[in-house]
């Protein structure tokens, strides 16, 4: 095992508010994220040898964001753009990461960026629909991206005996946290019966079952760790990551009720940090719930309970803050907002505040263990990153 100094660790981050952004450029609202994490990391543009930024961008003002924001941010170091659809943000990390541990770099920024309404609603479902799932089945089949994720649900909810109205409590736990997280796109409180009024996007999934249309940036510094423990004195471990991909082709899938690629990524990760699993290892959990499905479906594929138990979770509260599996308490993808490029890099910056203590009043989980985990998906499981975190001490 590696000892802390020679681990990378985050020890700034940034975060801009998210919600429909039109009062920035793409630039200025990577600095509304960049500027923050410098400042909490406590070094300048000179100390960044290296830049990757997260991004989908289809719809975006500026296809090569990486070099215009770097070159606005006053960043001259090399950059790169990651893109691995709605996991783009933890690809961002992974390079960011690997670029200190191969010793090319002491420190690094990672961030993430999107700016979806840049174009409009219909064009942004269109290229969703096109891009994070599959050409020949959107164009001959009509899929939509709300459309695969209503598969999973229809059979999850089939095979385990639940209900749309279990669905709905996971809807109604993220707007909860997302009305106390002043960065969140949607700061109001909802209710089963609200959810289930809610016009069908893709039965069984409602409006109120879907992550919404998102601008937003976030970044963190990281250091090397002998760095890393003269910046800050609660820098965060990046412990491991572990990421897999899966099949493009619905067709070949034989599970739909969880996602493969989630699975082994999960495995993978575990075995790197030398754990023997989620349920007992970690204070605090960051989980992709683009839908509400998708949150259940992250709970068994993460090895939190048996298959068909996730939804258990939500009708017992257990993943709320006092629960026995704290989960999504910055109001998620469904609260928080999913600009897609940003999402992997605000789950890290959620999991650092909340290992340093630092989450606003009625968010902040109860730190034991010193451990957090970050799930992130790209597309329907294409890709998947699981992410350990840890505290210095």
């Amino acid at each position: 095992m590696k000892s802390n100094d020679e681990k990378v660790a985050i020890v700034g981050v940034g975060h801009s508010k998210f919600g429909k952004r039109l009062d920035v450029s793409i630039n200025e609202l990577g600095w509304e994220a960049i500027k923050p994490a410098l400042q909490d990391a406590g070094v300048t543009q000179k100390d960044v040898d290296f830049y990757s930024l997260g991004n989908f961008g289809y719809w975006s003002e500026e296809i090569l964001p990486a070099v215009t924001i770097g070159e606005y941010a006053g960043l001259s170091c090399g950059s790169l753009k990651t893109e691995a659809a709605c996991a783009s943000g933890s690809a961002s990390l992974k390079i960011a990461v690997d670029s200190i541990l191969s010793g090319n770099s002491e420190i690094a920024i990672a961030m993430g960026i999107e700016k979806m309404y840049n174009s409009p609603n219909g064009t942004i479902i269109e290229l969703i629909g096109r891009a994070g799932n599959y050409f020949w089945e959107f164009e001959n089949f009509g899929m939509t991206f709300p459309g695969y994720y209503a598969l999973y649900a229809t059979k999850y909810l089939d095979a385990y005996h639940s209900r749309e109205e279990d669905l709905c409590e996971a809807a109604v736990k993220a707007h909860h946290y997302g009305s106390l997280n002043p960065y969140a796109q949607f700061q109001k409180e909802t209710s089963v019966e609200e959810c289930m009024k809610s016009k069908y996007v893709s039965r069984p999934l409602k409006l109120m079952d879907s992550s919404p249309i998102t601008d937003g940036a976030a970044a963190v510094v990281l250091a090397r760790g002998d760095v890393a423990k003269k910046l800050s004195d609660t820098p965060v471990f990046v412990e491991a990551q572990g990421y897999a991909s899966g099949t493009a082709y619905m067709g070949r899938r034989d599970d739909y009720t969880g996602l493969e690629a989630s699975r082994r990524a999960a495995e993978a990760a575990y075995r790197k940090a030398g754990l023997d699993g989620a349920a007992n290892n970690f204070d605090i959990f960051e989980v992709h719930d683009c839908f509400t499905i998708a949150e259940v479906m992250a709970y068994e594929d993460l090895g939190l309970v048996k298959k068909g138990e996730g939804i258990q979770l939500l009708r017992e509260h257990q993943t709320y803050r006092d629960g026995k599996y704290p989960a999504n308490l910055d109001g998620g993808l469904k609260s928080k907002g999913h600009p897609i490029g940003a999402t992997g890099i605000s789950q890290a910056v959620e999991i650092t505040k909340q290992l340093r203590g630092e989450a606003e009043k009625g968010r902040q989980a109860d730190i034991r263990k010193g451990r957090g985990l970050q799930h992130n998906v790209g597309g329907t499981g294409h890709y998947a990153y699981v992410t350990i975190y840890s505290r210095g001490d």
